[in-house]
């Protein structure tokens, strides 16, 4: 299955307020970080990905 920009952004937003609201310990904040990096590092994968298609079709 093919996760989606919106998909990965949706789950980053969630994760950040779930830490924003400051009820979770320390390991779970880790975690959620940890995780949102991920998060991050695939959005920019895409977007670039995006970049290139686009510059490719322009380039046409």
């Amino acid at each position: 299955m093919t996760t989606t920009y919106e998909d990965l952004i949706s789950e980053l937003k969630q994760i950040v307020s779930t830490i924003e609201e400051g009820n979770i310990g320390l390991d779970e904040s880790i975690r959620l970080f940890e995780r949102g990096s991920e998060l991050v590092q695939q959005c920019e994968r895409l977007l670039e990905d995006a970049e290139l298609k686009i510059t490719e079709l322009v380039r046409e």
